[in-house]
């Protein structure tokens, strides 16, 4: 399935999705490796998808460096720490190099997860072992982080994973219990019933250990859904829509949706919403569904991709011309894959190993 760069320039032509194909601006990858304690970067050819290493990788980073999150201004990338319970702040430079803001932040107990707002306003840290989130304003000038009023707060579960409504008003995060579960959490819109900055709305069931968390707004009605990937032994997608003024969900008929693959565990929802791929670690593929104006999910028939043994994190460019995944043990490596806007057919680019599993993965804006 690895094709030379050669045949980038034919498939190029083809691309009616995305912009020109002479795009010169870099973009910077950097992926977390909590076995090394270290952050990848890369710079990004937006024209091939190929990877190079930055002269300054591997980069020190906390212990057990878990999640990234990047500013939308490109200025600032954060890492949890989950070794040390802290939030690390890095500035970008123009060529890539990160360059840490000590001292680090103090966070909940083992911070694993990072979610940050459109805006850059704040940045929401998922604590796995003090089943609490963790909620930081953004200086917009420096990137320091300031804990706000109430902060952690508690959840009640260990969470899994977690993502911001489109409006930026609602978070939602899955968590571990048996069955599985994901919360909608209001934010910063205080009531008669609650009056924190996060506040439970409401507690949706989903299957068993909720790993993957992806929302979409497919068609021209501005509608949003979520979706759950359940690993083992449920290997099932659970669907909701999501009420754009409650942020409440409502489970879709057919849901969850059985997979033929194994443990899936992280989903990406392309720029257009008109394609799902979700990584199967046991599988070790991309299965690829279509998504229709109501929230419903169909195979593709070319599905699935074959990617490394494990795969277990995805990340797009800004353009959602590739796609990148990351793998974990003896075949941990950073894939480069080139989406085709058309059919949602993947092609594998390139194939970049690294020393450890990659947890994280984030591309400039």
């Amino acid at each position: 399935m690895l094709k030379k760069a050669a045949a980038l320039l034919a498939i190029c032509a083809g691309l009616g999705l995305f912009v020109s194909c002479g795009t010169t601006i870099s973009n910077y990858l950097y992926a977390a490796l909590p076995g090394v304690s270290e952050i990848l970067a890369y710079r990004e050819d937006p024209n091939s998808g190929f990877l190079t290493v930055l002269s300054i990788s591997p980069i020190t980073a906390g212990p057990s460096v878990q999640s990234l999150a990047i500013h939308p201004t490109r200025k600032f990338l954060y890492a949890a720490n989950a070794g040390e319970n802290d939030v690390s702040l890095f500035t970008i430079s123009l060529d890539g190099a990160l360059t840490e803001v000590t001292p680090r932040t103090r966070a909940g107990t083992v911070p694993t997860l990072l979610v940050m707002d459109p805006a850059g306003k704040y940045l929401y840290v998922a604590n796995s072992a003090s089943n609490n989130i963790s909620v930081f304003s953004i200086n917009a000038t420096n990137g320091v982080l300031t804990q706000v009023t109430g902060s952690p707060f508690q959840v009640g579960v260990s969470p899994l994973n977690m993502t911001l409504a489109l409006s930026g008003k609602f978070l939602y995060v899955t968590g571990s219990a048996l069955p599985g579960a994901v919360l909608t959490l209001s934010i910063n819109q205080p009531s008669s019933a609650c009056k924190e900055f996060l506040c439970l709305l409401q507690v949706s069931q989903v299957g068993t250990n909720p790993y993957g968390l992806a929302i979409a707004t497919p068609g021209s009605k501005g509608q949003s859904f979520l979706y759950a990937a359940n690993s083992s032994p449920d290997n099932s997608i659970s669907e909701f829509s999501i009420n754009s003024s409650t942020g409440m969900l409502t489970v879709l008929p057919g849901s969850p949706i059985g997979e033929a693959f194994s443990s899936p565990t992280a989903i990406l929802i392309t720029n257009d919403s008109n394609y799902m791929y979700v990584a199967n670690a046991a599988s070790g593929n991309l299965a690829a569904y279509s998504i229709d104006s109501g929230g419903g999910i169909t195979l593709l028939q070319n599905s699935p991709f074959a990617t490394n043994a494990g795969p277990i994190s995805l990340a797009s460019d800004t353009l959602g011309k590739y796609l990148f995944v990351g793998n974990q043990g003896s075949s941990a490596a950073i894939e480069s894959f080139l989406f085709e806007g058309n059919s949602g057919t993947l092609t594998e680019v390139h194939s970049n190993t690294v020393s450890s599993t990659a947890t994280s993965i984030v591309i400039t804006p």
